[in-house]
């Protein structure tokens, strides 16, 4: 005799809300550097992480959703490992937090940052 959850209205979540958490979650992988189009991910850490989606493009169709990512990666790095971990880490967080079921990660790697000297 379990409780019963009664439906009490709707969620929606908009695709920029899904993007930042994909954009977020990418940049969380050691070897991603920032997301294509956007500051370095040491700019973003002090001016705020406004624009962070430019990089990651979401489309929703009714629970499922695609993700299309523009990484900037750190020179050194292996570039199929890292975007492996890249799209585990996306597919993650986004089932885990918003429920929608991610069917595509595709990842693009716009360029590559060298180390500062």
């Amino acid at each position: 005799m379990g409780k019963e959850l009664a439906e009490v209205g709707t969620v929606k979540i908009a695709d920029d809300v899904v993007a930042r958490i994909a954009a977020l979650a990418a940049l969380e992988v050691d070897g991603v550097s920032a997301m294509a189009g956007n500051y370095t991910s040491d700019v973003l850490e002090k001016v705020g992480r406004k624009n962070l989606n430019k990089g990651a493009k979401v489309a929703l169709a009714a629970s499922e959703v695609k993700v299309d990512l523009a990484l900037m990666m750190a020179y050194g790095y292996n570039i199929p490992a890292t975007c492996q971990q890249v799209q585990t880490r996306v597919q993650t967080a986004i089932e885990n937090m918003t429920g929608l079921q991610v069917t595509d990660v595709n990842v693009r790697i716009a360029g590559i940052t060298m180390p500062k000297s």
